[in-house]
């Protein structure tokens, strides 16, 4: 039973439990024991963080309590939570960090860790820290600390780390690119990349101050991105969240491409080169019919794996898939990094418009989707609200009304206290219609 890993590492607000400073050191310390004892020598960890204010303590603590259990920590600043992914595998740590909430608030924080080859920790080793934490191991004598040092070019070793996943030779000079980066983890490499790429760059929410990042900006609030692309006549508009990893994107009209649009498109330009591995894609449970169908119309399959980018990873895997992502905006392009990457995302959208020659507009625009509205009801409490006869019977008879032409869907967050329900239908009307007194029948139930 998971205490404190939630499905992308430890999340909370800051000095609650259990975003605390001294939860931090007391993680570092169980981090620390349980990761020598599995590597049997003296670890290296490399430590990522956003643009919070709370960075600087949360990261101060975290290595704190790694060096006085023993491991050396690789100290790499602000940058996005891809680029800890890479510079894990890129500087042979044994392990990474990233320190973010993401797209939450900049109130709250979170640790998450990756593995050496810049995978998720394994949930096995993720549980043997949580267990730690209850009886903290010894510390070893004086002299047999850590020490953290600073890596002063990690945003450039990140920056050629893109590069080299583009077709060799490929310029992007003359397309206008308005990127919003949501004043977070990508402030800095987001714009450096496009304009190294040729690109004229409009950047927006660029200037972190600690405290302003996802402040009504970033992939969130995509609507000042919209109006920035329509103002200014870019071709294209990128929407990063606080830690770049993930993208919301819009046309040169100033119409949205969410994740859905992203992968009809990464899919078909990777299949038409022979370059898309098992003949699928991986999405969620809340991908949209219409993609499914556009998929099978080139006779390419979906799977949909449970909602979060662990689980589609996993599944990737398990059906050697190299593209697979979520509605939301999270993609994982397995050809080139291990977790989502939103500027890796942003760079082979790109690259499709370059090689096809077409706007982003006419890229996948024979795809159709369906009307899908998601409601958020905020819990008391997190509880199993699925595990409830009375909520799957509601669940039912709203199943039943849409008679096999849409999908519905119930879950718990798995980083906030709220219970999110989705619907779609080929009917826009029947969809809210059915949406709407779900959700107050489940409300009057479980609040």
């Amino acid at each position: 039973m998971r205490r404190h890993f939630g499905t992308d590492g430890v999340r909370g607000t800051v000095n609650q439990s259990p975003m605390t400073a001294e939860f931090a050191l007391a993680l570092g310390r169980a981090a620390g024991h349980v990761l020598t004892r599995h590597l049997g020598h003296k670890p290296h960890i490399l430590i990522g963080k956003d643009t919070r204010l709370s960075g600087y303590m949360i990261e101060s603590a975290l290595c704190a309590g790694l060096t006085a259990q023993g491991m050396n920590v690789l100290l790499v600043g602000p940058v996005p939570t891809p680029a800890v992914a890479y510079l894990t595998r890129s500087l042979r740590a044994d392990a990474g960090v990233m320190l973010s909430a993401s797209h939450n608030p900049a109130g709250d924080n979170g640790i998450k860790f990756f593995a050496a080859d810049g995978f998720k920790l394994p949930d096995d080793v993720e549980l043997e820290i949580e267990a730690c934490l209850d009886a903290l191991p010894p510390l070893p004598p004086a002299l047999e600390v850590g020490k953290a040092s600073r890596i002063d070019d990690a945003r450039g070793r990140y920056i050629e780390f893109l590069k080299a996943s583009l077709p060799k030779g490929l310029r992007l000079d003359g397309l206008k690119v308005v990127v919003d980066c949501a004043n977070g983890a990508a402030y800095d490499v987001g714009p450096r990349i496009l304009e190294e790429m040729g690109c004229d760059v409009i950047p927006m929410h660029a200037r972190p101050d600690g405290y302003n990042i996802n402040r009504e900006c970033g992939s969130t609030y995509p609507e000042h991105m919209v109006h920035r692309v329509i103002e200014s006549g870019a071709d294209i508009g990128l929407a990063l969240d606080g830690d770049a990893d993930r993208l919301i994107a819009c046309d040169g009209r100033g119409q949205i491409v969410d994740g859905d649009r992203v992968i009809a498109i990464l899919a078909e330009h990777a299949n038409n080169h022979g370059q898309l591995s098992g003949g699928a894609v991986v999405t969620t449970l809340m991908s949209n019919m219409g993609l499914e169908r556009y998929l099978a119309g080139m006779g390419l399959k979906m799977f949909r794996a449970a909602v979060g980018d662990r689980y589609v990873l996993e599944m990737m895997r398990d059906k050697g898939c190299n593209i697979g992502g979520e509605q939301s905006g999270h993609m994982i392009l397995l050809d080139h990094n291990t977790t989502g990457d939103g500027l890796m995302t942003a760079l082979q959208l790109l690259t499709a418009m370059a090689e096809q020659q077409k706007p982003l507009s006419e890229l996948a625009s024979d795809m159709a989707l369906f009307p899908q509205k998601l409601w958020n009801i905020v819990m008391p409490e997190r509880k199993d609200v699925m595990a409830d006869e009375r909520v799957q019977s509601l669940v039912r008879e709203a199943e039943a009304k849409l008679d096999g032409d849409g999908r519905i869907n119930v879950r718990m967050s798995g980083t906030e206290p709220k219970l999110r329900i989705m619907v779609e239908a080929a009917d826009e009307e029947m969809m809210l219609g059915v949406g709407e007194s779900l959700t107050e029948a489940i409300r009057e139930l479980v609040c």
